[in-house]
């Protein structure tokens, strides 16, 4: 509980960022996850183990608490003969390799391939995605895209560019990615993670200290301007994924957000802080602290 609209938002800060309990955990399950894969793709295999890191939303400090899943990539060196014949044009059968492998060095219960990385399922829910990838000489990587063939992507230079944003931002940015994701999940979760996060970072020239009128802004500039490009340059338009329907609705639920921002802000600007909580709350959900 809060009695100030601006102790609200802090309480929210700390709610929704992952604590060093769960990042202990993730590494915990990370440097775990590895020795497996080192065992399994040892360097006189014609697939070898070469490096792993935490990518996706762990990866940028992104994520929202409670997290769920490890995004781990993992850069397996395969033999130039074996690629060309076995895996080049069989992106699955270079998948069920790694699953097959895991299963048979791994201790974890259940293992299972989907699309793009294989999954390695604990008992406390914490699960393990793996993305085994082979790196270009260009220093992208080449990933299963799901159906067969290759996509190509670099989260690198993901990292580096939300890093570079962030800081220009004094350091907030990361933070309102989080309080937009708890919008997004609190209204259907139509937006994928990573296209929320490009929107968020595309937002602001500047965006000052109040996370208020940063929500509103974030929530306005975007309604009816969905389409932001993967500032990688493999993966195009962001936004490719949403039906015309879903756009729709997207678009509603950006712009009764940028109303009840407003609203909330005039709240909150005559003193009314129950009203301003009350309202910040339907937009971010039930995470958001109540008023008391």
């Amino acid at each position: 509980m809060a009695s100030t609209t601006t102790a609200a938002f802090n309480e929210f800060d700390t709610r929704v960022t992952p604590d060093t309990s769960t990042w202990n955990k993730v590494y915990q399950r990370r440097d775990a996850v590895a020795q497996v894969l080192k065992t399994a793709f040892p360097s006189t295999s014609n697939v070898r183990y070469k490096s792993h890191k935490i990518i996706g939303s762990l990866g940028r400090n992104t994520a929202s608490a409670p997290v769920a899943d490890i995004d781990l990539m993992v850069h397996l060196h395969v033999d130039e003969r074996l690629w060309n014949q076995s895996y080049r044009d069989d992106s699955s059968e270079f998948l069920y390799r790694v699953r097959n492998s895991l299963n048979n060095a791994s201790a974890v219960q259940k293992i299972g391939a989907r699309g793009q990385a294989v999954r390695l399922f604990y008992s406390d829910g914490l699960v393990v995605d793996v993305a085994a990838v082979e790196k270009y000489t260009s220093g992208a990587y080449a990933i299963p895209n799901g159906s067969g063939g290759w996509l190509t992507t670099n989260p690198d230079a993901h990292a580096s560019y939300l890093n570079e944003r962030n800081s220009m931002l004094s350091g907030d940015l990361k933070k309102m990615i989080r309080f937009a994701k708890e919008w997004n999940r609190a209204h259907s979760s139509r937006l994928r993670s990573f296209h929320l996060e490009m929107l968020m970072a595309r937002t602001f020239r500047t965006m000052g200290t109040n996370s208020r009128t940063a929500l509103r802004m974030f929530f306005d500039h975007n309604y009816n301007n969905l389409s932001v490009t993967d500032p990688a340059g493999y993966s195009g338009d962001l936004s490719s994924y949403l039906t015309q329907s879903q756009r729709n609705a997207v678009n509603d639920s950006l712009l009764n957000a940028r109303d009840r921002a407003d609203a909330a802000l005039r709240a909150e600007e005559r003193g009314d802080h129950a009203e301003a909580i009350r309202l910040w709350r339907i937009v971010l959900g039930d995470k958001f602290p109540t008023y008391g």
